[in-house]
């Protein structure tokens, strides 16, 4: 028995339709209106984050303080504990996107390689509180990265399970965040 081609193609389409699975994201994934880079500026304790390969070997302890430069760039200085209990660092350097303060590239590869387009990766701001830059949630175009960053060791869990489900509407795959401990600021080094 043939199938004439126009029913081919509605099985093909169903098929494609069907595969396709997830449904379309509740939220735009898009960067927040304005960041105050100034406001923005310190130490941000790293809550949980999506699987990356730069971060294999962090157990805890990570946090990322940014330093506005007079370039209008931030410095950038991640920092988290091994399993051995030592403590491992990466400099880098953030941009500003098409002049917006919330769409940001980073970079830890040296400066000679910052003509290369892969040596930047996407930094979105997309979640902030306005008020108090208490607490802020980052990711980027792609859903590839994300994290969720608090002022203080400790998130209120509350804020983090809202900010999860932001995530999760914007299209993330939040089922695969990792948690990150935190000492207590009075156990921080960095004190």
């Amino acid at each position: 028995m043939r199938l004439p081609i126009a029913h081919l193609l509605v099985v093909a389409g169903l098929s494609a339709a069907a595969s396709a699975g997830a449904a379309p994201p509740a939220l735009p994934n898009v960067p927040v209106a304005e960041v105050d880079l100034e406001r923005y500026a310190g130490t941000w304790y790293e809550q949980a984050h999506l699987p990356m390969f730069f971060q294999r070997k962090c157990v805890g302890d990570t946090t990322a303080h940014y330093s506005l430069e007079a370039d209008g760039t931030v410095a950038v200085l991640n920092r988290c504990r091994r399993a051995d209990g030592s403590f491992n660092e990466a400099r880098g350097v953030a941009r500003k996107v098409g002049g917006h303060s919330a769409t940001l590239e980073v970079r830890f590869a040296p400066r000679w390689l910052s003509w290369l387009p892969m040596v930047w990766g996407d930094y979105w701001v997309i979640a902030l509180d306005e008020s108090q830059y208490r607490w802020a949630m980052v990711g980027a175009p792609d859903r590839k990265y994300l994290w969720i960053l608090s002022r203080t060791p400790q998130l209120d869990p509350d804020v983090r399970a809202r900010l999860i489900e932001q995530a999760r509407a914007m299209g993330y795959p939040v089922d695969r965040l990792v948690d990150t401990p935190q000492r207590s600021q009075a156990e921080d080094v960095d004190s």
